[in-house]
């Protein structure tokens, strides 16, 4: 399932359901049917996940010497997408809202 997140801030920014519950979950929010982020809550959500984004951006520079990428016997495979990329739009969305002096909502 899709989740919108709104702000007059910004262009709506629209996400699977599991990365939505994830990304609210590091801000202390929960996916419910509707919410907000409030103006008053921007701050601390934009530095939570701000700190989340450094903290995967560390372990993946220490666990990058252990994909095998072209060593014999081991296939070749993606990197996984961190945390950075898939949180961009929504991090983007809340500096705007934050800026605007205005609240994110869902399910509206």
């Amino acid at each position: 399932m899709l989740i919108t997140f709104k702000t007059p801030a910004a262009p709506d920014v629209m996400m699977l359901e599991n990365l939505a519950e994830y990304l609210l979950g590091i801000i202390g929010k929960q996916l419910t049917e509707r919410g907000v982020i409030t103006h008053d809550e921007l701050p601390t959500a934009i530095e939570k996940l701000e700190a989340a984004v450094v903290v995967d951006k560390k372990e993946r520079a220490e666990h990058d010497g252990h994909f095998h990428e072209g060593e014999q016997g081991h296939e070749p495979h993606e990197i996984p997408i961190g945390l950075a990329q898939r949180a961009y739009p929504f991090l983007d969305m809340l500096r705007l809202a934050r800026k605007e002096n205005t609240d994110i909502l869902w399910g509206v």
